[in-house]
C-alpha cells in the first residue's frame, strides 16, 4: 500500500502562517506528497521534500522561482494509479466532466485554487480537492487528503485540521 499526503494553496510563507502539526504529522508518515500548486515560494518545496518524495504543480500565486521549476500540469503514478495534477480547475460548472477528459487514462485528478476540499468520483475518476492546510476562505475548516492506493485503488480521506 502507498500512503499519499495530498496538499494545495499553502501559501507560504506569509506573515505569522504555519503549517498545523496535525499537518506536519500527515506528511511525516506520507510515502509520498502530492501538491496542488500556489506552494508560493521555493523554500516550501525543500521544506516538504524533507518529509517524502515531492510532486508538484505550480499555481497562480507562487513567485516566479517556483513558476520556472514546476509544471502546469502533471501525471505521477503511485501504487499503480495514475494521477492528473493542475492547480486551476476552470469554472465548478462541468468541472468533473472536463478534468476526466483532460486527464484522460487517470484514475484521479488532484486540483487546487478554490481552497475547497472535495472528493467525489466522474465516471469512475476520483476528482480531488485538499483544501488548504493554511487559508480555509468558504470551506468549513483548513484541511488536506490523504489516499491510500493499493493496487490501483484509491481510498482518499479528507483530514480537517485545527
Amino acid at each position: 500500500m502507498t500512503r499519499v499526503a495530498v496538499i494545495a494553496d499553502t501559501h507560504l510563507p506569509r506573515g505569522s502562517r504555519v503549517l498545523a502539526q496535525e499537518c506536519l504529522e500527515v506528511l511525516a508518515h506520507a510515502d509520498l506528497i502530492l501538491h496542488a500548486g500556489d506552494v508560493t515560494a521555493a523554500p516550501v518545496l525543500e521544506m516538504l521534500r524533507e518529509f517524502a518524495p515531492l510532486h508538484a504543480v505550480h499555481g497562480n500565486m507562487d513567485e516566479p522561482e517556483v513558476r520556472t521549476m514546476l509544471p502546469e500540469q502533471l501525471v505521477v503514478e503511485a501504487g499503480g494509479a495514475r494521477i492528473g495534477m493542475l492547480h486551476i480547475p476552470g469554472p465548478a460548472a462541468g468541472r468533473a466532466a472536463r478534468l476526466a477528459e483532460k486527464f484522460r487514462g487517470c484514475d484521479a485528478v488532484v486540483y487546487g485554487h478554490t481552497h475547497s476540499p472535495e472528493a467525489t468520483q466522474y465516471g469512475g475518476v476520483w476528482i480531488l480537492n485538499p483544501g488548504s492546510p493554511t487559508e480555509r476562505r468558504r470551506a468549513p475548516n483548513r484541511s488536506l487528503l490523504t489516499l491510500e492506493i493499493a493496487g490501483g485503488a484509491i481510498t482518499p480521506e479528507l483530514v480537517p485540521l485545527p
